[in-house]
């Protein structure tokens, strides 16, 4: 028989063609990512954290389906705080992370790395409320364990302090048509043919879809999806028959920067915006400091002094040009400790103390560097005298002074670099910020511990970023000699 579980009636809500999918074909469901398994890795460790709010709790085990359903029903009777209790009625099965007893009721605990309550969050509980009231509890109160993001770390984690308790049982008791979507997921879970489910905005809401390669993958390049900022233009214009910027009538409604798109898709040209790229570099005079920051984050701090998810800078990467010639620097952390005092003052040995300081996307790194200021105030004067030097190369592109159909709407530095030089990551193990982050926690807390490849990989992705930023000024500069 198969179930509808918890995960599987919150995948039918976002999707019934990806519910249908991950029932009778899973085989087409990618491997989830790093960074996704990171997020289950995170859940994970919030979820133990919580079990320490209920000392006398009693821990029913996961991996035995059939086992955990029996220890269910027997420890049920104990009326004490039950972790990973299961229950079945019928096609319904549901686990809860955390069942407390209130005299002959029961408290629903649902426990989330986030540091909100979510709409899913409020499904999840309702799903779990009905079916344990069908199985014969009486359930009194719902509530969501979740994160507080203004917790700051001082030794040992008291999870009192981290975790927040926010009663939900108004929101979960407001939600109406639990049995129909039931009654409809049961009848598509018995469907011999996949359902065809139209491509929508639920694609990406709550969670990316893992089979959105295979069901966007019909559409053209440059279709109307890659609108910069097109929202529920993207999806209206599609709805109108228009898959294809380039078929988009002319006297519909563009923003200035989706009438660049349109007319570079049109023409198949470069757009360059002369006079807007000659103001982006008049101020670039001088020696020249190309800057790159790498950061990671936890749900839980691991170091002291700092939050949930607070971007903890570890690396850096610094490319200087005086006009003759480029001399590149570069600083990786390679302890448990904490890295930002060593990242600050390194930083400032090769910083200088005039020229423009030239950023992608100045706001993280300028964040981070105030952050750090906060946390060592004798660095205070000095980054104020940095943060008044950077200079942002995202501008040009995100203004679209500049623009490549190549990058698809988007101004990112992964998309700008390819469009300007036709250079790119593809050679590089690490290529991306998440993967970045991820490889350096497993290379400093995880099992990776030392792992020499992975701090070269890092390195070289860093230093790339900053080298793509003096190759791209480059070509500024030759556009508009």
């Amino acid at each position: 028989m198969t179930l509808l579980s918890k995960s599987k009636y919150l995948i039918g809500l976002q999707c019934l063609r990806y519910f249908w999918v991950s029932l009778h074909e899973k085989d087409r469901i990618p491997e989830v990512d790093m960074a996704t398994q990171h997020k289950f890795d995170q859940g994970h460790l919030v979820g133990q954290l919580a079990k320490q709010l209920f000392p006398e709790g009693i821990d029913i085990p996961e991996a035995d389906f059939k086992q955990n359903l029996e220890k269910t029903k027997e420890f049920i009777k104990l009326k004490k705080p039950l972790f990973e209790p299961a229950f079945m009625v019928g096609n319904l099965y549901s686990r809860a992370d955390i069942l407390v007893p209130i005299k002959d009721e029961w408290d629903i605990l649902e426990v989330k790395s986030g540091t909100k309550v979510k709409d899913i969050n409020i499904h999840d509980v309702s799903f779990q409320k009905h079916v344990y009231e069908l199985a014969g509890l009486k359930i009194r109160k719902c509530f969501l364990l979740h994160i507080n993001n203004e917790f700051v770390k001082k030794g040992e984690i008291n999870p009192k302090d981290i975790l927040t308790k926010e009663d939900i049982t108004k929101e979960v008791e407001a939600v109406t048509g639990i049995k129909d979507r039931i009654t409809t997921m049961l009848s598509a879970m018995e469907d011999e043919i996949c359902p065809d489910i139209k491509i929508s905005k639920d694609c990406k809401d709550p969670y990316d879809c893992p089979l959105e390669d295979e069901c966007w993958g019909f559409l053209p390049s440059a279709s109307v999806f890659d609108l910069c900022r097109g929202g529920k233009k993207c999806f209206q214009l599609y709805e109108d028959g228009i898959i294809r910027i380039s078929d988009i009538p002319h006297e519909y409604k563009l923003t200035d920067k989706q009438g660049i798109q349109h007319q570079c898709e049109k023409t198949g040209k470069v757009y360059v915006h002369k006079e807007g790229i000659k103001h982006f570099l008049s101020p670039l005079k001088g020696t020249l400091y190309y800057l790159d920051f790498e950061t990671f984050r936890t749900a839980i701090p691991i170091l002291d002094g700092t939050k949930p998810y607070q971007q903890i800078p570890f690396q850096w990467s610094l490319h200087v040009d005086n006009g003759k010639s480029v001399k590149h620097y570069e600083f990786l952390y390679d302890s448990q400790e904490d890295p930002r005092e060593e990242f600050l003052k390194s930083l400032k040995k090769v910083l200088g103390s005039s020229g423009a300081i030239i950023t992608y996307n100045q706001s993280f790194e300028i964040a981070r560097l105030k952050e750090m200021a906060s946390e060592y105030p004798e660095y205070k004067d000095w980054v104020e005298s940095v943060v008044g030097r950077v200079v942002d190369l995202w501008l040009p592109f995100r203004n679209f002074h500049y623009y490549n159909p190549v990058q698809k709407g988007s101004s990112g530095l992964k998309k700008v670099l390819p469009a300007i030089t036709g250079k790119d990551y593809s050679k590089l193990d690490i290529a991306d910020g998440d993967t970045a982050c991820l490889s350096y926690l497993n290379m400093i807390y995880g099992d990776n511990k030392g792992d020499k490849k992975v701090r070269k990989d890092l390195l070289k992705y860093c230093k790339l970023d900053t080298e793509a930023m003096v190759w791209i000024v480059e070509e500024l500069k030759k556009l508009v000699k």
